[in-house]
């Protein structure tokens, strides 16, 4: 089984409650002697992970940068969701095993050419917040997960599946088949975000800061809008775009 790094106390904290026995080994910097690091120290002794000690120099080796905090581990890949399609199925299997009271309507994020790993894993942390079922970008000009996404995103990397596909716009159409309405957000819209229904299936897609979504990706939308901007900035950074929409979907769900 292939093997990864994480690094920051978020990133190896959240594998080392939810999947301890996928870890290969901690390096920890013993020259860090705080009370998070002591706390830190305590709970992977209690899970019985093998601890290393390491220099803050080769633990930036490790890491291919700094902004490790004095921890990483190395881990083994979880297993994944493999396809999309996959994942829709297991949601809908899901929902007619549940009763009419208990079930839930899919929430996806589209990321359309966000290509910046401290934005993608900072989409990733809000999605987890928020309950999202999955991230879906373009395998060409966008991200893919690595140490630094991981790092950002605090854990969600590997809560959150982030699925990339080969062509965006059949995507969307499929997800279109299978009756989740497709809203893009643009700074041209007539309508605000806070018209939109998300209550149903709904898969939001937001482009990257700056150029916004690609002109093939917007015609394929069900719906466009925009969120309100009353100060002097034109746009929000997408990570805060994506929290914005993502949170308002939550409270128009009851906060479910």
């Amino acid at each position: 089984m292939s093997s990864q790094v994480l690094f920051g106390f978020h990133a190896v904290g959240v594998r080392l409650k939810t999947a301890p026995k996928s870890i290969v080994e901690i390096y920890f910097e013993p020259t860090r002697r705080d009370a998070r690091m002591r706390q830190f120290i305590d709970k992977v002794k209690e899970a019985g992970v093998r601890l290393i000690e390491a220099d803050s120099m080769r633990l930036s080796k490790l890491c291919g940068g700094h902004g490790h905090q004095g921890v990483a581990a190395r881990v083994q890949a979880l297993t994944q969701v493999h396809s999309l399609d996959e994942l829709l199925e297991n949601l809908e299997a899901t929902q007619s095993a549940l009763p009419t009271d208990q079930r839930f309507n899919p929430l996806i994020l589209v990321l359309d050419g966000v290509t910046d790993p401290h934005n993608l894993g900072a989409c990733l942390r809000v999605a987890d917040g928020a309950g999202v079922h999955a991230v879906i970008a373009p395998k060409d000009h966008a991200a893919g997960i690595n140490a630094t996404v991981a790092k950002v995103a605090s854990g969600a990397a590997e809560t959150v599946p982030y699925f990339m596909v080969t062509n965006l716009a059949r995507t969307l159409g499929e997800l279109k088949e299978r009756n989740i309405w497709i809203i893009g957000t643009s700074d041209t819209a007539t309508q605000t975000l806070y018209q939109a229904d998300l209550t149903g299936p709904v898969a939001l897609v937001l482009g990257a800061e700056g150029d916004g979504m690609r002109q093939l990706t917007a015609k394929t939308c069900d719906q466009l809008v925009r969120i309100p901007m009353r100060g002097a900035v034109e746009s929000l950074n997408v990570s805060v775009a994506s929290g914005v929409c993502l949170y308002e979907a939550l409270r128009q769900r009851g906060g479910a």
